[in-house]
């Protein structure tokens, strides 16, 4: 079975995303759902640790406030990872993906 997770080292400087490959070819919706679901709350307590209100976040960010409010009230289905892993760039948490292959 695969594994992703994001881990953050200190999710206001660094974010990595890994990928375990146990065999299998196909990763699957649940492992960017995962991603996508990290993302989001890092982004989010991100937000509230700076005292941003949704207006300012919007933007430092780039994006609309509705988008912002999307964000923080966890309407994962409304983002993309690459969307998410853009913002958390434009927010200095540096996202990365590794990939660890089992083989």
């Amino acid at each position: 079975m695969k594994e992703m997770e994001l881990h953050r080292d200190s999710c206001e400087s660094n974010c990595a995303l890994s990928h375990e490959s146990g065999g299998e070819s196909v990763l699957g919706p649940m492992a960017s759902a995962g991603a996508r679901s990290e993302l989001m709350q890092a982004l989010a307590a991100l937000i509230r640790r700076r005292g941003w209100t949704q207006k300012e976040a919007a933007a430092r960010l780039g994006v609309s406030q509705p988008r912002i409010s999307d964000l923080t009230r966890g309407k994962i289905e409304l983002f993309s990872l690459d969307a998410l892993v853009d913002l958390a760039a434009v927010a200095g948490l540096m996202p990365r993906i590794t990939v660890i292959s089992g083989e």
